[in-house]
């Protein structure tokens, strides 16, 4: 078998999602000084859901890459014609998986045989993991015909609580916080020559019909600078709720401004 340099590896997690994140603010103008010192969010309303995919997929990237090394990982995998990706593929002891990442902090969800919900809002989540894993599964054969399916999962970050009325026939739904537990405990499904297999073809640029590349050097850097500014503004607006207020009614108007330079000088 010929050997392709990694490349499929060497994408990071979110890296889609990042790109399309940072597309959106870079026509974003920046935010005045009195905006920044009252905790204006630097994201336009249009860029919060990729701003907190990107949070979820990051996260479960993290927590991928403490795996054992017989397991491997790879991240925003372009599939199809329409800039989609799989947030994250993995191979290992336990079988071949595609991840689909889903950050709904604080919220609750509710799961059924056939139906996901957030809040009480319906999502189309089970039938779009099905399809991932049997996408992945279809190209896998090509080259390895007697592959188990790739199994869907669900990895859900920081929800408030997930109820389960049923669980799904063939997508495995769980707290992401749980994922790696999850996954050492299976039982092994793949020999070592297996693994490597799948790796090397998962790993070629020539398995996917787009050609991905990896992350430019400074898209983690870019998107840090922006997640960090989005932490501070979020400080400013609870120091703002929880004192500014406060401050005014008592008179401390002189402290409060000092609190308020000091606030932006950070």
């Amino acid at each position: 078998m010929t050997l392709h340099p990694p490349a499929m590896r060497n994408r990071i997690a979110a890296q889609l999602v990042i790109e399309h994140l940072l597309s959106r603010q870079s026509a974003v103008p920046p935010r005045t000084r009195v905006a920044r010192l009252f905790g204006q969010s630097p994201l336009c309303p249009e860029s919060v859901s990729w701003y907190l995919g990107a949070q979820g997929e990051i996260t479960v990237g993290k927590m991928l890459a403490t795996l054992p090394p017989d397991w491997t990982a790879f991240h925003a995998v372009p599939i199809g014609k329409n800039d989609t990706d799989i947030d994250h593929i993995l191979v290992g002891p336990g079988g071949i998986f595609t991840i689909n990442t889903k950050h709904h902090c604080g919220k609750h969800i509710w799961v059924g045989t056939r139906t996901v919900t957030v809040s009480g809002h319906k999502k189309a989540y089970l039938p779009a993991a099905e399809h991932e894993a049997e996408r992945v599964t279809t190209v896998l054969r090509e080259r390895m015909p007697l592959v188990a399916p790739v199994q869907p999962v669900i990895a859900l970050v920081d929800p408030k609580q997930i109820t389960f009325r049923d669980k799904p026939v063939q997508v495995k739904v769980l707290d992401a916080r749980t994922l790696r537990r999850w996954l050492l405990k299976l039982q092994p499904v793949l020999s070592d020559d297996e693994i490597a297999e799948a790796v090397v073809i998962l790993d070629s640029p020539a398995t996917w019909r787009q050609h991905p590349t990896p992350a430019p050097a400074d898209v983690m850097t870019r998107f840090a600078a922006l997640d960090g500014q989005v932490r501070r503004a979020r400080v400013r607006r609870v120091f703002w709720a929880a004192t500014g207020t406060t401050a005014l009614c008592a008179g401390s108007v002189g402290g409060a401004l000092l609190a308020a330079q000091a606030l932006l000088a950070g």
